[in-house]
């Protein structure tokens, strides 16, 4: 596995672990289709968010939620919406978030989470 895979791996098990602690409900990791793939689907409250986790080691190229461009942010809706039609039942209300997470080789992790980017 390539280091920035496993980067991105540690930064999907920090955010996941995050939203857990903030009482979130996680129920999907990595779920793929034709169209891509969400990062993390959760439940907080009466919500289904969907959250998109980018994860850097150090921010010397730029925070890693600069990655998330609008484009981005467009396929993360069809996305939900796929993943919607694909798991049938009660979500009609439905946000996106995004979490960075910066992970330097040595020292504690910083995580940011962003609600309702979309």
């Amino acid at each position: 596995m390539a280091a920035k895979d496993i980067l991105g791996s540690l930064g999907e098990e920090l955010a996941a672990a995050a939203l857990v602690e903030s009482g979130y409900r996680v129920i999907d990791r990595n779920w793929r289709c034709a169209q891509g793939e969400i990062d993390i689907v959760a439940v907080d409250g009466d919500e289904t968010v969907f959250v998109e986790v980018k994860t850097r080691s150090s921010i010397a190229f730029g925070h890693p939620l600069e990655a998330i461009t609008s484009q981005k942010l467009a396929r993360l809706r069809r996305l939900a919406a796929a993943w919607c039609e694909a798991h049938p039942g009660s979500h009609s209300r439905i946000r996106i978030d995004a979490i960075a997470v910066v992970a330097p080789p040595r020292g504690a992790a910083q995580i940011e989470h962003l609600r309702r980017v979309f």
